[in-house]
């Protein structure tokens, strides 16, 4: 064994232009793999973990208190696997935006959605209330202090004497029950945990059995934790299915380099071969030679690659699962066992039939072969070739991947992936950046106003926090002015209130629009636009996060107001947390609110700056505000799906490398005797390269429809993951010029693959060629 060993070694001495190729290959597919399998099985345990050791609520109830009593709730929930709760609860308002649901709960602790009380203490006696802040976000600008004092209108004031976290998100705060009682609940809260609950039926079947007897019309509202749960993991889920393409995609590729390799080897080696089975090595120790020496490479190439998979999987999760308190989030151990063990073994299955032939060749027969191709082979090419009005390099060039069909079909099916791979990335860009576009409402906002709030509410202003501007005009002549200023061709004011989800504890964004909403930009993918009181529109997510759909009813709350609306349309937009509706619908909740925001459509050619100074002229106090930012997620993507293509890029052109390298060793003698009879280095070189280029074109051709099939599954795989909907028109985004470049991309692979090689062949001189034979 120590000589196959020694062999083996000095085998990948001895090779190492191949030695590099199949380690930076492999490095680069198991990368891609350790990633998207980490990010797959890892995307939700952050979460799991948090939850389990939190206890966290899987059901989140509240009820009417005027409908049911406490000792009615503690006796139907006895169905339930764990319970915490009756608690009463009341959303306090102290002004300045800062509204909560508070609870009044005796401890942080029980057997459902134990409390991280991270800062401060926990309240003992009335007038202390502890806020709900999440440990890892907490502390930004604005944000309120242990000590700081609250008071709502006419209320006592009371003492902020602590932080806590309840990754339940069962409440915004919390006081003792004996200052509960003295605010008079509105409603009383039920933290339940059931046996089952890994399903929404799970959990629907667990809501009626702890709520089977009580009165109708009792539960105001609950919350899931799948709510909770989606919306952890959407971010990470989004990545896996293009994660997982391209490392398949990569893996494949470095299966056909890698027999490439091997197979080359053993055809370049024939005489290698000979010798050592007449040194005594049996059949079985040259197959194990062969082997080793792919497996070497293959093995560091895997650690690599798994060390970088881990170091990009870990970004990304923690990232998502920041807020869950997952600080270093990492790839489960099995992901990268099944990396180390599983890619060298599918490198060495792929090394294993090429090596087959050097373990059945007799010694006699090994010294005898020769490495070049066996005549005849590919010769019907070349007389057909050679009878073209093709210039002689060229059609020379076009005949040698008939010399060797099997390698030639390795290196095509390695560009074929590449374009797949190209066509793919360019495809997820333009459907990314077409879907933000829209969503953000690119081209249909120009200019945005604020005009602030004319009076400020009760309570504290948070710390660090600038007084907001005040419009110095009313809002009826703000937006007259804004209408009447030249260059103007819609204006849609609107007002934002910060509302509440009946029943839970889950903060909304409701932005309320007078006049005609369909000028900013919003497209409507289900249902209609509201056209009447109580009703909204939602996104996708909206809906995908609370299980709901068009056509139900939903209530927000505001100021201990409750106002029943229903979901009448769903637009493209992507947050979970936004609600739209229209100016009839806040008449009902808010009837004597101002517009805070302008948003205004400049006819073609107005010169924003000069349309902003006019409006700013009549009214100095509204503040023109940046439009949508297309978050930092979308760039992500791109900057990801970009350096996956350059790496699959790079693997297919080590491929077409891989191969001239081989065949221009295999070519030496031909390339004397060309140059001897004066065939000159730059026509040496066109030949290598039109050889590879041919390939290249036709390898375009085959990946760009792959490419395309693999943009039609990805594409709704990750908006399935990002809880988003992609309308069908935003997945035909391949042009016919543009399938054009794909094939120009199988071209430019290929030959990018063939250049250094081909130009050492175009420098190899007819001595140093005869020399050598």
């Amino acid at each position: 064994m120590s000589a196959v060993w020694s062999v083996s070694r000095a085998a990948v001495r001895r090779r190492r232009l191949q030695t590099i190729v199949i380690g930076v290959v492999v490095a680069l597919s198991t990368t891609m793999i350790v990633v998207a399998l980490g990010l797959l099985a890892a995307s939700s345990a952050p979460f799991d973990q948090a939850y389990a050791r939190q206890s966290g609520a899987h059901l989140v109830a509240s009820y009417d208190r005027n409908k049911v009593s406490d000792e009615q709730l503690t006796n139907a929930a006895k169905a339930a696997a764990a319970v915490a709760g009756p608690f009463g609860t009341k959303t306090l308002d102290f002004g300045n935006g800062l509204s909560v649901v508070a609870v009044g709960r005796a401890d942080a602790g029980g057997p459902v959605d134990r409390l991280n009380v991270w800062k401060g203490r926990w309240p003992d006696k009335p007038g202390e209330i502890v806020l709900n802040r999440n440990p890892v976000s907490a502390g930004g600008r604005g944000d309120i202090a242990v000590g700081s004092k609250l008071s709502e209108p006419g209320g006592p004031t009371l003492i902020v004497v602590g932080l806590a976290y309840s990754v339940s998100e069962s409440a915004g705060a919390w006081v003792t029950p004996a200052q509960m009682a003295a605010f008079k609940p509105t409603s009383t809260q039920m933290l339940y945990r059931f046996a089952q609950a890994a399903t929404g039926e799970q959990i629907t079947s667990g809501q009626a059995a702890v709520t089977a007897g009580l009165p109708s019309g009792s539960l105001l509202g609950a919350q899931s934790y799948l709510t909770l749960r989606a919306a952890a993991v959407g971010e990470p889920n989004t990545f896996v299915p293009f994660l997982m393409v391209f490392g398949w995609l990569g893996l494949i590729v470095a299966v056909l380099i890698v027999a490439n390799v091997v197979s080359g080897a053993v055809v370049a080696g024939f005489r290698h071969i000979g010798v050592l089975k007449a040194l005594g090595f049996t059949p079985t120790q040259v197959l194990s030679v062969y082997l080793a020496m792919t497996s070497i490479p293959a093995i560091v190439g895997c650690a690599l690659g798994t060390v970088a998979g881990n170091v990009l999987a870990e970004s990304l999760l923690t990232r998502a699962f920041e807020n869950y308190g997952a600080g270093g989030v990492g790839v489960p151990a099995w992901v990268d066992v099944a990396a180390m063990l599983g890619v060298p073994l599918l490198v060495a299955l792929s090394a294993f039939l090429p090596a087959l032939r050097a373990r059945g060749l007799s010694a006699a027969q090994a010294i005898s072969a020769g490495s070049a191709p066996r005549a005849g082979r590919g010769l019907q090419a070349q007389r057909w070739l050679s009878g073209t009005r093709l210039p002689r390099s060229v059609s020379l060039g076009l005949g040698l991947p008939f010399a060797r069909p099997a390698r030639t079909a390795l290196t095509l099916a390695a560009v074929v992936l590449g374009v797949t791979s190209v066509t793919l990335a360019v495809g997820l860009g333009k459907s990314l950046t077409t879907y933000q576009t829209a969503a953000s409402r690119a081209g249909a906002v120009d200019v945005t106003f604020s005009a602030g709030t004319a009076e400020a509410g009760p309570g504290p202003v948070p710390e660090g926090a600038d007084a907001p501007p005040a419009a110095k005009l009313s809002d009826p002549a703000d937006e007259a002015l804004m209408r009447s200023t030249a260059g103007a061709q819609y204006v849609t004011p609107s007002a934002d209130l910060p509302m509440r989800l009946g029943g839970t504890s889950q903060d909304l964004r409701v932005a309320f629009y007078r006049g005609d909403p369909t000028h900013v930009g919003f497209r409507v993918l289900e249902g209609k636009w509201f056209d009447g009181p109580g009703q909204v529109v939602v996104s996708e997510r909206f809906l995908r996060q609370r299980g709901l759909s068009v056509g139900d009813t939903i209530t927000l709350q505001t100021g201990g107001k409750s106002t029943p609306v229903r979901i009448v349309g769903k637009a493209l937009y992507n947050s979970g947390d936004e609600v739209l509706s229209n100016w009839e619908t806040l008449a009902l909740i808010a009837p004597n609110t101002r517009a805070q925001t302008y948003e205004v459509q400049l006819k073609p050619g107005t010169d924003i700056d000069a349309y902003v100074k006019a409006v700013q002229a009549g009214d100095s106090g509204l503040v023109e505000t940046p439009g949508q930012d297309a978050g930092t997620f979308v760039a992500i993507v791109l900057a990801t799906v970009v350096l996956l293509t350059l790496m699959l890029g790079t693997v297919a052109a080590l491929g077409v490398f891989n191969t001239v390298v081989l065949n221009t060793r295999e070519r030496r003698r031909d390339l004397g005797m060309l140059k001897s009879i004066g065939m000159t280095p730059a026509q040496v070189m066109v030949m290598v390269v039109t050889s590879m280029a041919a390939l290249g074109a036709i390898g375009g051709l085959l990946g760009i429809p792959l490419g395309i099939i693999a943009h039609r599954l990805v594409i709704p795989a990750m908006a399935n993951g990002a809880q988003v909907e992609i309308p069908a028109f935003m997945l035909d985004v391949y042009p016919l010029p543009l399938l054009a470049i794909f094939v120009l991309a199988g071209i430019l692979i290929a030959a990018l693959g063939a250049f250094i090689p081909a130009r050492s062949a175009a420098r190899t001189t007819i001595a140093e060629v005869l020399h050598n034979e």
